[in-house]
């Protein structure tokens, strides 16, 4: 090999012992000291599917998938072909004064999974497509209203943002975008309120919410589009990590039998390579923002159609289709939410499993029993939420799985794994699973003692 060409696979072995020091001068600092405190901070080497291997070789199994981008798994070989192939072709990428190939062939693929849209507009993330989605919104019915729903996440862009209503995302950063207004998910009635005064451009939803997976009754998504065509509303449907199969269809709102105005798409498309976000919209909106040759570059955003990121949407609806995991979601999710929910009546702390396809939420709360009534009270007292580091901690250290609890405060665990994942695996969280939470009734106990020292750390932090 040349001289010249840089070694970047020798580059990560020769430096990858320094990644913590590195990240704590350079980077976030305060991430190096979280993964220190919590024992995660094991180095990976290598991703491969849905496995990840650490330093020491250890194989664990991820149920985080890069919060839900690696839905064919990691370092898919025919992505990667796809990736190769582009870099190995000399294609005249982003030229802007011309169209791109690749966008063209994306949008098309994706408007067949989506047939009652027309239009594609792509950009570099799901936070990203949020931001044009409000502009559009706005720009389209010449109204300035936005109305989401409150526990929802639509990411951390200051539009984004806007339409969330967790302080510890917003707090030092506003004010925000005006405008913007939180409804209950699935209060219909305080949706009807929110609309009819006509200046609403759009509702936004999380079909399934991400936060807590939290899932609308039956009427309330179907509910939601007729008040919107009602009052002239866009209706969102923020499929960022819902889409692409995660729940055992193409969309999550096809569970509803609902047709938004607009599907938002990121995360899973990518393949977890290159970052891509797609709008689609109807016609009828598109039209009026790119209304005349004069406005053609009124919204885009420079690297959003390059060919890298074109090239792994493509491959990765390609995959999906040929290896059916759409319909490897649905059959996997439901053995594993059974299985998960047969343990419910055996523990007192355990008390819901919910979720479609591979987008499950394992819920917890307040026990009945005295002794475990304490020890659950010191957490909560301490830092609401923080049971569920008991059950994520072990999970990881003890039984190689990594997963995550679904939001600030919350007493849910959320399981986003690659849709490629087998029986065995299944087998594998079940255990692991029973495991953890039969030793979490059990005081005093091992896991009670890590309760004790994330007690101490939160004492600590919060003096």
């Amino acid at each position: 090999m040349p001289s010249s060409y840089l070694d970047v696979s020798g580059l990560f072995v020769e430096r990858q012992a320094q990644r913590s020091s590195m990240h704590a001068r350079h980077l976030n600092e305060q991430l190096v000291r979280v993964l220190k405190t919590i024992g995660y901070d094991v180095g990976f080497q290598k991703g491969q599917g849905q496995y990840l291997f650490d330093r020491d070789g250890a194989r664990y199994l991820d149920l985080l998938s890069g919060f839900g981008v690696f839905a064919i798994g990691r370092n898919h070989p025919s992505l990667r072909q796809a990736l190769k192939s582009v870099l190995d072709s000399d294609f005249p990428n982003l030229v802007q004064l011309d169209v791109s190939t690749l966008a063209g062939v994306l949008a098309e693929r994706l408007l067949e999974h989506v047939p009652y849209l027309d239009k594609v507009f792509f950009a570099n993330s799901g936070a990203e497509t949020v931001e044009a989605a409000i502009k559009f919104a706005r720009g389209a019915t010449g109204r300035p209203g936005i109305v989401s729903c409150s526990h929802s996440f639509h990411g951390l862009s200051y539009g984004a943002l806007s339409l969330m209503d967790d302080a510890n995302f917003r707090s030092g950063f506003e004010p925000l975008l005006p405008g913007c207004t939180q409804i209950a998910f699935n209060d219909l009635a305080a949706l009807e309120q929110a609309l009819s005064s006509r200046q609403v451009a759009a509702f936004i939803v999380e079909p399934i919410q991400g936060k807590g997976v939290n899932l609308p009754t039956d009427e309330f998504l179907p509910g939601a589009a007729a008040l919107c065509k009602k009052y002239g509303t866009i209706f969102i449907a923020d499929e960022i990590q819902t889409g692409i199969g995660r729940t055992g269809k193409f969309l999550a709102v096809e569970h509803w039998n609902v047709e938004p105005d607009m599907v938002l798409l990121a995360k899973a498309l990518s393949g977890g390579h290159v970052p891509v976000g797609a709008l689609l919209t109807r016609k009828s909106i598109f039209d009026k923002i790119f209304n005349q040759m004069d406005r053609a570059v009124v919204h885009g955003s420079t690297f959003a159609k390059n060919d890298l990121a074109m090239a792994a949407g493509i491959a990765t609806l390609d995959v999906i289709k040929h290896e059916k995991l759409v319909e490897q979601a649905a059959k996997r999710g439901a053995e594993l939410r059974l299985a998960l929910t047969r343990m419910v009546p055996g523990y007192e702390l355990l008390k819901e499993v919910r979720g479609k396809g591979l987008m499950i939420g394992i819920e917890f709360g307040p026990p009945k029993s005295l002794r475990l009534k304490a020890s659950w009270n010191l957490l909560e007292t301490a830092n609401k939420g923080l049971f569920c580091q008991l059950i994520t901690v072990p999970l990881f250290k003890d039984h190689k799985i990594l997963t995550q609890v679904s939001g600030h405060g919350s007493h849910t665990i959320k399981l986003l794994p690659p849709l490629v994942i087998t029986e065995e695996d299944c087998n594998w969280i079940e255990k692991s699973f029973d495991d953890v939470i039969a030793a979490s009734h059990k005081v005093p106990g091992a896991i009670w003692s890590l309760g004790k020292t994330l007690v101490d750390n939160a004492v600590r932090k919060s003096a």
